[in-house]
């Protein structure tokens, strides 16, 4: 049985073999290319594989990777250290999988790789923590359901006169502030701040064509400390100040 905990280098040469231990592959650095009973799948940072006992798999890195590597002892390792997680555990490392990481997951991934894990109390523990966190859940790669983007939308615009943090609409949709962030701008082709700039203007301009609000109070209203800092952004925007945008509606009538 190998160590619990090692790091490992991969290249192009391909590995094609079976162990009757559970593996776990953590990516750290390049891509490692897997294939495990028949299906493939590529790890990198925040990734991991799961690579159940006696299943056949392969693997290989084209401009070479590096892996913090689990090699698990048998069951009653893990009951004994495990307690109740030990069922959780048991069952995310039964079948073959490509599983993403949380935030903090991932942070105690990159922790441990650079720990002494040729210190076996070390590798023991740290395995513990890992499968531990693990038990607690993990997001299958292409199983991922959409952004609540509804909710996203209607938290903003009812907060549009508050400062908007990014950390309150990744506790929306129940993600870390990075994979949020990721998230959104795959799904929406803008950054959250982004999305927030343009909704506030937005309905900004709303307001000054459709009310006879102050300027100023619209400002304050959508989320800007000044009218100047609200009208340099319009300006931006539209390529119109806030006078003219009023304006236009009644010219248009006049004309």
């Amino acid at each position: 049985m190998p160590p619990i905990l090692t790091l490992r280098h991969y290249n192009q040469d391909q590995i094609i073999h079976s162990h009757q231990h559970t593996q776990l592959v953590f990516g750290l650095q390049g891509q490692l290319d897997f294939e495990i009973d028949g299906r493939g799948s590529r790890i990198h940072q925040q990734l991991l594989a799961v690579v159940p006992s006696a299943a056949q798999h392969a693997c290989d890195s084209v401009n070479g990777s590096l892996c913090l590597v689990v090699d698990l002892p048998d069951l009653d390792w893990m009951r004994t250290r495990l307690g109740h997680h030990a069922d959780s555990a048991r069952r995310m490392l039964d079948q073959a999988a490509a599983l993403r990481l949380s935030a903090t997951q991932n942070q105690l991934v990159t922790w441990l790789s650079a720990s002494p894990i040729n210190d076996p109390i070390i590798a023991e523990q740290g395995a513990v923590l890992l499968l531990a966190s693990l038990a607690s859940g993990c997001e299958p790669i292409g199983r991922r359901s959409p952004l609540p983007l509804d909710a996203i939308h209607a938290h903003i615009d009812r907060h549009l006169a508050h400062p908007l943090e990014v950390r309150d609409l990744a506790r929306l949709a129940g993600l870390s502030v990075q994979r949020f962030h990721h998230r959104f701008v795959n799904e929406t082709g803008k950054t959250p701040q982004e999305f927030i700039r343009l909704r506030r203007l937005h309905e900004g301009r709303e307001l000054i064509v459709s009310t006879q609000l102050p300027i100023g109070e619209i400002a304050t209203r959508v989320g800007y400390s000044s009218q100047s800092a609200f009208t340099a952004a319009l300006s931006r925007e539209y390529g119109s100040t806030p006078r003219v945008l009023r304006r236009e509606p009644r010219d248009k009538t006049r004309g």
